[in-house]
């Protein structure tokens, strides 16, 4: 019988959401719903099992941490990407990393929950109103009318874009790799740079993939760029901003709030001061966090290990 882990299932969601019975002669399976910080104490919790299913970059899997496990054989991953696991470590220790679909819509969604709260003070208002305070007290912000810059326009980016379109936005997008077909085919204006889409943007929302050309592709020059009245958007990767600067620019006013779900550090410290500052609308990473997308993550999960175990891997990571 093979031990297998499912780490950081915040939720105790992970068993109710698919077959895992369909293993019970072979694996028997459990789950760890809190997130375990410390290097000794993950190795000293997981060491012993073979199958490892993980939740996207909560908790990464370098090449020092694959080498404390010896007895791993299988990590499963959500998604068929997933930046904090060092695939080619594991796969010269002999360990097989796969991985699972993952839907564009949910994170699609909750972008849009931000925008939207932070154009129209949602948290400030409810927060009044539940405690007594003053009835109306902010002005919101049109939409239509404004224009969205959307950095990055692949399958959440492109969504996104849509939905702006359907509020009356003017939508424009820029990435390294954009050209003026794929721009046209999304029904979007291409941005000549991305110093130009900061410039004229009311809302900037964030859809790149974290990488040698996308890490602190926004610090200070560029959120200074951005106008007094806009709101950034982040539910990529939170090294794409700078953070530090991100700080600065809220607290001095350089831009008028952020709608974040993604962190350097999670789960985010307690004295972060994205958890305090009055413009910030934080959420604790669930922009892919949906019932349907939970589904298909522990389903094709199960898939997976028993690919696995028959001899013949599907869903490799490369």
């Amino acid at each position: 019988m093979q031990t297998c882990l499912i780490l950081d299932d915040y939720q105790n969601a992970a068993l109710g959401l698919a077959d895992w019975a369909r293993l019970s002669d072979r694996v028997a399976v459990s789950t760890i719903i809190d997130h375990i910080a410390d290097r000794d104490a993950l190795v000293s919790r997981i060491e012993q099992a073979e199958i490892l299913v993980i939740m996207r970059e909560r908790t990464p899997f370098p090449a020092d941490l694959l080498a404390r496990l010896p007895r791993l054989k299988l990590l499963v991953t959500s998604g068929m990407r997933n930046l904090a696991i060092d695939v080619a470590a594991a796969r010269a220790r002999g360990i097989t990393v796969c991985g699972t679909e993952s839907s564009p819509t949910p994170p699609t969604e909750l972008t849009w929950a931000l925008i939207l709260g932070l154009a129209r003070h949602l948290p400030f208002e409810n927060r009044n109103l539940r405690e007594g305070g003053p009835w109306q007290s902010t002005v919101g912000t049109d939409l239509a009318g404004a224009t969205l810059g959307v950095l990055g326009l692949g399958k959440i980016g492109t969504r996104v874009a849509a939905i702006g379109r359907t509020f009356g936005m003017r939508v424009i997008a820029w990435s390294p790799n954009l050209d003026d077909a794929r721009a046209a085919a999304a029904g979007v204006e291409r941005a000549e740079a991305k110093e130009a889409l900061l410039d004229a943007s009311d809302v900037v929302t964030i859809h790149l993939v974290l990488g040698d050309r996308t890490r602190g592709l926004l610090g200070e020059a560029e959120l200074h760029r951005m106008r007094p009245s806009a709101i950034l958007v982040n539910t990529s990767r939170a090294p794409i901003v700078d953070q530090a600067a991100l700080v600065r620019a809220l607290e001095e006013g350089w831009i008028a709030g952020a709608g974040l779900d993604v962190f350097e550090t999670e789960p985010l410290p307690a004295d972060s001061p994205f958890r305090h500052l009055p413009n910030v609308l934080a959420l604790p990473h669930v922009g892919y966090v949906t019932l349907n997308n939970y589904r298909t993550f522990f389903t094709q999960a199960v898939e997976d290990i028993e690919a696995w175990l028959a001899g013949a891997p599907i869903r490799l990571l490369s």
